[in-house]
């Protein structure tokens, strides 16, 4: 059964931008690999990734929702989930993703980032890779793991450090296909 990776990032891109194209080249990538994806739905790094891995010859999903009533599907969408909410919206996007890859963007993809990354921390959802594609997140994700709880909760008697093993870093679309062939391999090992 095939895998979905989830990518998150930016609205903004357009067709030229080097986003736009690093967009393209994850989606391609990752279905030329096998991965089906799932995204926003809509335009920029959303619609770049779902062309790229139509062109691939991939499958892709995208989600969206009722609450951005003058935004339209992308043509490149093979199957689209209707939500009701933003929120609806996210928490399908993380549910369907087996993985996560997050590109570049703003506080829409850093709410992405955050609440798949605290899902993961809280058990809410399984261990799951996320990739950061190149450096723009390090700075966030170094300001979090700086910030790791140094106190005894009195309540629980100890306390949970940040989960930060399932964070991954890659500077190429292969080095994604990489990272996800090697967490899916190991994950299937007895």
């Amino acid at each position: 059964m095939s895998k979905t990776i989830t990518i998150f990032g930016s609205s903004e891109p357009t067709e030229g931008d080097e986003e736009y194209q690093i967009a393209y080249n994850v989606g391609y990538e990752l279905a030329k690999a096998g991965y089906s994806i799932c995204n926003g739905g809509y335009e920029g790094t959303m619609e770049a990734s779902a062309k790229g891995a139509k062109d691939a010859g991939g499958k892709t999903c995208g989600v969206t929702t009722l609450q951005y009533s003058l935004r339209t599907k992308n043509q490149y969408i093979d199957e689209e989930i209707k939500t009701q909410t933003a929120l609806e919206r996210l928490e399908t996007l993380i549910e369907k993703g087996d993985g996560y890859v997050v590109l570049k963007g703003s506080t829409g993809t850093l709410a992405e980032l955050s609440t798949t990354w605290e899902w993961i921390n809280k058990g809410i959802i399984p261990f799951r890779p996320i990739i950061l594609y190149g450096e723009f997140w390090l700075p966030t994700i170094n300001t979090l793991k700086s910030n790791e709880p140094k106190k005894i909760d009195r309540r629980a008697k100890s306390r949970k450090k940040v989960t930060i093993d399932c964070i991954n870093i890659a500077n190429t679309p292969k080095e994604v296909v990489e990272i996800l062939r090697n967490h899916f391999s190991e994950r299937q090992k007895p």
